[in-house]
């Protein structure tokens, strides 16, 4: 069914994919994507053979008064689809051509994350030739690569546990939340964890004076507001912070009036533990003034090193 376009900022509803295709590296939470949109009230089929598609898509309808049609869809096609590889691109071509909106969500994780959960589940990988998992793992992303560029969202997975990957998933393609506000989602994280996968726009704080340097506020976290006392001391913080308010502000309607309901703000800094916890709390509540459903979340700001949340990793 193809988007009409209008004079005001659509809703969820109305921009709800007729079809989302559920791809990417093996390991990686496809599955648990496949309960999360189940839960949502989406149609779920597991491994759809790639010449079945076009027929498939007959039978989506959103026409909500039409009873007997599928109004939403999620499918899942990956590397076990023999004529996956070769063919997406056309059958994805076609499908659009078609009127039909298809989102592609490409989900990944780090090689170490995924021999992690292989080894845990003791499941074979898909494309092991007896060549060993991590060769595996690597043959498989670089077949997959072609099917990544032509994503709508990569997910990467590496951080999510079962839960935080279903309330990523609820929150952003829930079709019940029809005249809601914005939600923008501030996630503060240090650079020499690496960068999180999931994010629309990403800031870097690097540039602002460091509280790590100063003795009494070292142990202390962005949150306490002793550092907040010191940063806000700066003009280059209190400047950095409204010229981000200021583009977040304008920014944020434009993607809402593209169909976007759920934004996520990246705020880095080293660690994450200080400056980049300050501003992106400091943001979430400029934001609320501004009447997005904006919150603050920290990634890093606890961490000591990243061992210690093995044990928390998706379980697939």
């Amino acid at each position: 069914m193809a988007r009409k376009t209008t004079n005001n900022p659509p809703t969820e509803k109305k921009n709800a994919p007729d079809i989302v295709i559920i791809t990417g590296l093996s390991g990686s939470g496809m599955s648990s994507a496949t309960n999360a949109f189940q839960d949502l009230g989406f149609f779920c089929v597991d491994n759809l053979p790639i010449t079945m598609l076009q027929t498939f898509a007959r039978l989506v309808n959103s026409d909500e008064e039409d009873e007997k049609g599928i109004r939403r869809a999620a499918l899942v096609i990956d590397i076990r689809e023999r004529g996956f590889l070769a063919d997406f691109r056309t059958e994805l071509r076609a499908l659009r051509t078609n009127g039909l909106r298809v989102t592609v969500l490409f989900f990944e994780a780090s090689d170490d994350v995924l021999q992690h959960r292989f080894s845990e589940t003791r499941r074979p990988h898909p494309a092991e030739r007896g060549q060993g998992l991590l060769a595996a793992i690597k043959a498989e992303r670089e077949a997959m690569s072609r099917i990544r560029s032509l994503a709508d969202q990569i997910i990467d997975t590496s951080e999510h546990t079962v839960h935080t990957l279903r309330s990523f998933l609820l929150e952003r393609f829930s079709p019940d939340r029809q005249g809601a506000p914005m939600r923008v989602q501030v996630l503060s994280f240090g650079h020499k964890y690496g960068n999180p996968g999931d994010l629309e726009l990403l800031f870097d704080v690097r540039h602002l004076p460091n509280p790590h340097f100063v003795s009494d506020l070292k142990r202390l976290s962005g949150h306490d507001s002793r550092v907040v006392k010191y940063l806000r001391s700066h003009e280059e913080v209190r400047e950095t912070l409204q010229r981000f308010t200021d583009l977040l502000t304008y920014l944020l309607p434009l993607y809402k009036r593209e169909g976007k309901s759920y934004v996520t703000v990246g705020i880095g800094c080293t660690g994450g533990r200080h400056r980049s916890v300050m501003i992106a709390n400091a943001l979430a509540r400029a934001l609320r003034r501004a009447g997005f459903d904006a919150h603050a979340a920290h990634r890093d700001v606890r961490k000591i090193n990243r061992s210690q949340f093995r044990s928390k990793l998706l379980k697939v």
